[in-house]
């Protein structure tokens, strides 16, 4: 937690960035980009009834007796750690919302709170159905629930003018989905997302160790590997890193060290990498004219915790011939993005899909 016996009222504004690998969380009245900001991980303890959320259950992976991909319907005796969202979207809807209320009692020093109004940041592609789910998660907790596309919300985050009559070009790379979006007057003009992203970095660091090195790892020290050594683009430097990974030998089963260097880690990362580059590439192919001029003048903005894998905007760069920029904190573009439509909510409100409307899935 962040603060220390903040008094918050029941009737706030909330923003939630409800991501595959993060959730933050953003109330009204509080100076700070984020409140919260919490690995999207539960772990329940279905004998007590407990619930824990976050780091502190990000630590239980791999570790519970429970079946970690069987969800919450297991014996009453056991603990079990889940990720409630996959994809971007929810995969275990009873996990996803003892998360969320975890987080909400969490933010609130233990208070039960009821917001004005909530808005939820969502990938483009999901289902009508995903919606309904998402919207479900929050109703508990607020009046009023909104949902705005998370691509639009990166970019107001990023500081982008994507109210101006010129385009502005977002990539937002969470854990489970990648936004790739022209905006122009509020609108995207053109738009696609990916479910590639972050996550399949860190499992395509997994699938290497297994077919080369024989070495079984969890998910946690594949994502440590990707953050230490991991890259998408050549450099030296980062190509003679190197280091020692324990895991499980595919074949004995016994306990292995085995030494990895950056460039192979980047070799296993290049698939998912050029799968992202192709989808920026698409968007670029098919944006107006007048559109594609703003966007050589201002370049293309990456935004989300995926987009932080080391080269990725050089290897755009180089790919299209435009330059590419890392947001300000990228983590927090989306969360700050909810925040500033709710600060100025009559101006952003027409582009929210509102309480009793559903759009088509784009």
């Amino acid at each position: 937690m962040f603060f220390n016996r903040l008094q918050i009222t029941r009737d706030r504004d909330i923003g939630i960035d409800f991501g595959t690998a993060n959730t933050l969380v953003w109330i009204e009245g509080v100076d700070k980009t984020a409140v919260l900001n919490e690995p999207s991980v539960v772990a329940v303890d279905l004998k007590r009834n407990t619930t824990l959320v976050g780091q502190t259950a990000k630590t239980m992976l791999g570790r519970t007796p429970g079946d970690v991909t069987s969800g919450l319907n297991r014996k009453a005796s056991e603990i079990i750690a889940v990720r409630p969202l996959s994809d971007g979207v929810i995969s275990d809807t009873d996990a996803a919302a003892r998360l969320l209320r975890a987080l909400l009692l969490q933010a609130h020093n233990g208070e039960e709170v009821m917001a004005s109004r909530l808005l939820i940041a969502i990938p483009g592609g999901v289902t009508p159905g995903e919606r309904r789910e998402l919207r479900a998660a929050g109703e508990a907790h607020a009046r009023q629930v909104f949902l705005v596309d998370e691509a639009f919300a990166a970019a107001l985050g990023a500081d982008m003018p994507v109210m101006e009559p010129k385009g502005s070009m977002i990539v937002d790379i969470g854990g489970g989905t990648t936004e790739v979006a022209v905006f122009s007057f509020g609108r995207a003009v053109l738009s696609e997302s990916l479910r590639v992203a972050g996550d399949e970095f860190t499992a395509a660091v997994s699938m290497h160790l297994k077919k080369v090195h024989n070495l079984v790892v969890g998910e946690q020290t594949a994502e440590e590997i990707k953050i230490e050594i991991g890259s998408v683009f050549p450099d030296d430097n980062n190509d003679q890193l190197s280091k020692d990974v324990r895991g499980q030998h595919l074949l004995t089963g016994l306990p292995r060290t085995v030494q990895v260097r950056g460039q192979e880690i980047r070799e296993a990362m290049a698939e998912t990498a050029s799968v992202i580059v192709e989808a920026v590439r698409r968007t670029l192919e098919r944006v107006p004219p007048e559109l594609a001029s703003d966007i050589v003048d201002r370049g293309i903005m990456f935004a989300g915790g995926g987009s932080l894998a080391r080269g990725l905007c050089d290897l755009v760069s180089q790919e299209t011939g435009i330059l590419s920029h890392l947001a300000d904190d990228p983590l927090y573009c989306v969360v700050r993005g909810t925040r500033l439509i709710l600060d100025d909510f009559p101006r952003y409100e027409w582009l929210l899909e509102g309480p009793e409307e559903t759009r088509p899935a784009a």
